[in-house]
């Protein structure tokens, strides 16, 4: 039996992933490679690749799981230089879901917003086009997420 796929980067950040979609060009690695460097900055403590591109999703135990796509596993793509090996982890739980590309989100959303994936819901976070999702992204994981004491 196959898993399903989707079109998304996941990074591992602390004890979950973030798992970010979007359409081609949107900043998926982008974003990705933002979290490692800020991590690798001191600004988190921890950020891991999981997956680019392509993962591999999957519900299980009322979790979901996330896995790179395995021809994928420690790639991801820097624009400019092109594909290149970073550390990476095999699997991890998904813990939310960041949405890049949208035409137009709410400048105060709903905190409570969700999506479900597979079956799991999971918090969801919507990034608006030309809004830089890498402090968005901070502050939910800061304020509401699970780095709130770090």
């Amino acid at each position: 039996m196959s898993r399903p796929t989707i079109h998304a980067s996941a990074v591992l950040t602390g004890v979950r992933a973030v798992l970010i979609r979007g359409p081609s060009g949107s900043g998926k690695s982008r974003l990705a490679l933002a979290l490692m460097h800020e991590a690798a900055q001191g600004g988190l403590p921890l950020a891991r690749l999981v997956a680019d591109d392509r993962a591999f999703v999957e519900p299980a135990h009322g979790r979901l799981l996330v896995r790179p796509a395995p021809e994928l596993a420690g790639l991801i793509e820097v624009r400019g230089i092109g594909i290149v090996r970073v550390p990476h982890e095999p699997v991890a739980v998904a813990g939310l879901i960041v949405d890049l590309g949208l035409a137009a989100a709410e400048r105060l959303p709903d905190p409570n917003q969700m999506a479900s994936i597979e079956g799991i819901t999971l918090p969801r976070l919507a990034v608006a086009d030309g809004t830089d999702p890498l402090p968005v992204l901070l502050a939910w994981l800061r304020t509401v997420g699970w780095l709130r004491r770090f």
